[in-house]
């Protein structure tokens, strides 16, 4: 059975081209993965869905929502704000 979302990326792209894929069934760990992925600076190959690479602004939209989810975590705990002022001071949801 295929996973609803493979995510496929290299973790140290400046080093080595070893490529692995990330596999989940739930989108909220699929858009939770993509952040730590930001995090670490990796190189995001694809993300497919179904077995089946989603287009540019389907995956561009996952990526937005994953930055925003990681900006509004980084301003709330830099700042000491919690989710209502991060959405109401920047524009990003909790």
């Amino acid at each position: 059975m295929l996973a609803k979302f493979d995510i496929e990326y290299v973790i140290h792209p400046q080093h080595n081209q070893r490529l692995d894929t990330h596999r989940t069934d739930d989108p909220v760990e699929a858009e939770d993965f993509l952040m730590n992925l930001l995090i670490v600076g990796a190189r995001i190959r694809s993300i497919k869905h179904e077995g089946i690479a989603l287009d540019q602004p389907q995956s561009d939209r996952m990526l937005r929502v994953a930055a925003e989810r990681l900006a509004s975590r980084l301003l709330g705990g830099s700042l000491g704000l919690d989710a209502a002022q991060v959405r109401h001071r920047f524009g990003f949801a909790a």
